[in-house]
């Protein structure tokens, strides 16, 4: 495990075999099987239908004003709603295809739902409602086909009132479709992947020593995504999310079939954190379908090549998807090369219509260069350079997750899911010591290098989280109540400072000595929750919450020549929140949300670094409240929108004081220093040009869209009060144009991001290039896709198509110290076959 020579062999090994496959892929597309779905390509168009009907009374009278919702199943994104005319009609028209339940709702009369399966053609679906006492009922599966030439289906919505056995009413949500975004997928490009999300600001050091990019919202720090609660198909994937929330595994782009964004009132239902909630969610299998593989190979710039392949279907009562991606890339500075290996595969078992099981498991492993950071003369005078070769850092990570749902009843469900984590972080580098401007030069009087530090981190944890919904009736309404129990355990074995070689290789063996630091810390972590949708009328609901958590942290072990005296934390949150939903207009919703949500004390906040440093024994977990209120929905065809605005309040910051004890040694302290209040708007708004000219088919679709983030963001008290927040741009805008027609689309966006402070002090520039402003920045991505048949397809793009030099980060430890450069022009070329 320590060499180098068996992880390179290990990767090679993987590139080789998804190679073979994918080339295996790619020649038989010539002869497709029979039976071949029309297009089994994210690129190509989209299977789209027509749901429709009338609704009557048990006499056969029409009954108006029922209301009437078309919603995904299961964990997908979608959500229509229409309220029945005078003739009791409905209609929904651009339905991607798919598994989707109709509810029908009115006032005393029983709520009713019918499963219904779109595939390639228009259907009408008729239903009778009873009186109240009568309950819900489940009608048999209905089969919905449709017209080829219907639109494809908008990029981003937000999600459902209810989904599964999670209540999202009143929450400000996104749900991003990525079949629907065109952009560089073969290299997950971040602002990409969020463009349509109000406010993402992105730390680009995926290619810079970090294995993944970090997101941030409202003025939180989105190194590493520490303030987002991350989770891959529901299942939390950072390394601890009570401890160490920092994220090094993010499935890739290729794989997901969506994204789902959960802003601050996400805590009741989802635990910590301030941001809220990012669930990336897998594509999957589909029941009683032919096998469909996807294959996509894409070169560019600077050494990056990127082989995928996955394969998705179902037979019988089983459904199955599993993806392999290879990546590598020589990168853009010297000492920024990348071999890269994630694969991920899950099956579920549908016993009957009412239990489901399921497992899964992903994987990630990485070998990553790290060229340094930069100091602030450096990266004026040349952004490409790089004056580390010997920094190394690599990340395996293995999660496998057992899930079960079962229906009570058409009115009660109930989920569950048990995952299991055990990763790793380690590296090899010449340390911050000295900054930016130590250089890796050799001693003159030995003729070596400085010896290198060795770090490792070991990550286990276990997580339980079950889930029960039930929909009653009260007061002639139809209500749903959400509650859950969530039990985590988890442990952190860290070793810091063990003396590494002097070499440039990546060896991880230590070269005599005992590591400086070697610690453990545990959590143990339980939580109940509840939240209820009250449905006050056929277009108000009001959504109360809360959620307990109990929080037993442990610590043990030394830090440098200090033995820490092992010492444990018990403490107990209470969380209240209510949202609340009101139904302007047949197409638009306005939304309003109040929560508190809290942060846990991380690891690193309980460790002395130090002699002289001390930790407060009153050190508290800092908390606050998310406060949400916005407009969402269409205006006809033209125009999709969702513009809120929050106010977030981030109570008892941790951070360092300075100060002298009674005999006058002086000393530094962590302890809770100031509060933040963060307030601003967030607007998406995406104009049809096609709808708005009524341009005829022939012409292709043209989109316009923008999405807009302000913050304000200050220090309230404390030594900073006044001070601009660290890591909180005023202002994130990403902004473009899509254009289609037949087989091909292209977009161009355009992302501006204003100025931001990296410390609490607001130092625009030092000496030390560790801290000081990170000066705005313009950036312009192009991304084009062509469908040359049924089964084969194009991808071609340019990444900072004007080469502006820029950064995103300055940090005091890896991938640094120092300024972190963002990627220059490149370009990518794809080709991608499917079966």
């Amino acid at each position: 495990m320590n060499g180098s020579k068996h992880r390179r062999d290990r990767l090679s090994r993987a590139r080789a075999l998804l190679l073979a496959l994918a080339l295996g892929a790619a020649t038989t597309t010539a002869a497709p099987a029979q039976g071949t779905y029309d297009s089994p390509l994210p690129t190509s168009p989209a299977r789209i239908g027509t749901v429709g009907g009338i609704v009557r009374a048990p006499n056969g009278q029409p009954l108006a004003e029922v209301e009437v919702r078309l919603e995904r199943t299961a964990r997908a994104t979608g959500s229509y709603l229409d309220t029945t005319d005078v003739e009791g009609k409905y209609s929904f028209a651009s339905v991607p295809s798919g598994s989707w339940v109709l509810t029908f709702e009115r006032a005393s009369l029983a709520t009713r739902r019918v499963n219904v399966s779109v595939q390639d053609r228009a259907a009408i679906v008729d239903v009778t409602l009873t009186g109240a006492s009568a309950g819900a009922e489940e009608l048999e599966p209905v089969i919905v086909t449709a017209r080829n030439a219907a639109p494809a289906p908008k990029a981003i919505g937000s999600l459902p009132d209810v989904r599964g056995t999670e209540i999202f009413a009143g929450k400000k949500t996104e749900a991003v479709q990525l079949d629907s975004l065109t952009m560089n997928t073969s290299q997950d490009v971040s602002r990409q992947l969020f463009s349509r999300i109000p406010g993402a600001n992105i730390t680009e050091t995926a290619n810079s020593g970090f294995p993944s990019n970090g997101i941030g919202f409202r003025g939180l720090n989105p190194v590493q995504s520490v303030e987002m609660n991350v989770r891959q198909d529901g299942v939390n994937i950072v390394a601890d999310l009570y401890g160490y929330p920092e994220t090094y595994y993010t499935p890739p782009a290729e794989s997901l079939e969506q994204m789902d964004l959960v802003r601050g009132s996400s805590s009741l239902q989802f635990g910590p954190q301030f941001g809220g909630v990012i669930d990336y969610v897998l594509r999957d299998g589909t029941p009683d379908s032919a096998i469909t593989i996807k294959a996509r190979e894409t070169g560019g710039s600077f050494g990056m090549f990127n082989s995928y392949l996955s394969a998705e279907g179902g037979r019988g009562k089983w459904t199955y998807f599993a993806y392999g991606q290879y990546r590598h890339q020589n990168g853009w500075r010297p000492n920024s090369d990348v071999s890269q290996v994630s694969a991920a595969g899950k099956l579920s078992y549908h016993a009957n219509e009412k239990l489901t099981l399921g497992i899964s498991y992903s994987l990630l492993r990485n070998q990553i260069h790290m060229p340094g950071g930069l100091d602030n003369v450096d990266f004026n005078e040349d952004a490409r350079s790089s004056f580390r070769a010997r920094n190394w850092l690599a990340s395996p990570w293995n999660i496998v997750a057992l899930n079960g749902a079962f229906d009570f009843s058409a009115n009660t469900k109930l989920t569950s899911t048990l995952s299991f984590m055990a990763s790793q972080r380690y590296l090899i580098w010449r340390n911050e010591d000295g900054g930016p401007a130590a250089r890796d030069v050799t001693d003159p009087g030995t003729g070596e290098f400085a010896p290198r530090e060795v770090e490792w981190e070991y990550f286990t944890n276990v997580t339980s989280e079950t889930r029960l919904l039930h929909d009653y009736s009260a007061f002639g309404m139809s209500h749903t109540i959400a509650t859950g129990i969530r039990l985590f355990g988890g442990e952190l074995h860290r070793q810091e400072g063990g003396p590494g070689s002097t070499g440039s290789d990546f060896n991880l063996n230590l070269a005599g000595g005992p590591y400086e630091t070697d610690m453990k810390f545990g959590n143990f972590n339980g939580a109940v929750f509840a939240e209820n949708e009250l449905r006050v009328s056929p277009r108000l609901t009001v959504t109360p919450g809360a959620r307990v958590e109990f929080l037993h942290s442990t610590a043990r072990g030394y830090t440098a020549d200090t033995i820490a005296e092992p010492r444990s934390k018990n403490r107990t949150f209470v969380l209240v929140g209510a949202g609340a939903a009101f139904r302007a207009t047949t197409t638009t919703d306005i939304y309003a949300n109040a929560t508190q949500a809290y942060r846990p004390i991380e690891y690193s906040f309980l460790t002395p670094f130090a002699s002289l440093t001390r930790v407060d024994p009153n050190l508290k977990d800092p908390k606050g409240y998310n406060l949400d209120l916005g407009w969402r929905g269409s205006i006809g065809d033209v125009l999709e929108f969702d513009v809120g605005v929050f106010d977030l309040v981030y109570n008892d910051r941790i951070g360092l004081i300075f100060g002298v004890d009674s005999s006058g040694t002086p000393f530094t302290e962590r302890t809770n220093v100031a509060t933040s209040k963060h307030r601003g708007v967030e607007s998406y708004l995406n104009l049809s040009l096609t709808s708005l000219l009524n341009a005829a088919p022939t012409f292709g679709t043209v989109d316009v869209w923008d999405a807009l983030g302000y913050t304000h963001a200050r220090y309230t008290d404390g030594e900073f009060n006044g001070n601009t927040v660290e890591f909180a741009p005023s202002v994130v805008n990403r902004a473009g144009v899509n254009y289609g027609r037949g087989r091909g689309s292209v977009g161009m966006q355009w992302s501006y991001v204003s100025n931001q402070f990296t410390d609490a002090n607001n130092t625009v520039a030092s000496l030390n290039a560790d801290i000081g402003i990170v000066p705005a920045y313009n950036l312009i991505d192009l991304s084009a896709r062509w469908q040359l048949t049924r089964t084969i397809g194009l991808d071609f793009g340019v990444n900072n198509v004007a080469n502006q030099y820029y950064f995103t980060m300055r940090t005091t430890e890896y991938p640094g110290p120092g300024i972190i450069p963002g990627i220059g022009r490149s370009i990518y070329l794809g080709a991608r076959a499917g079966f």
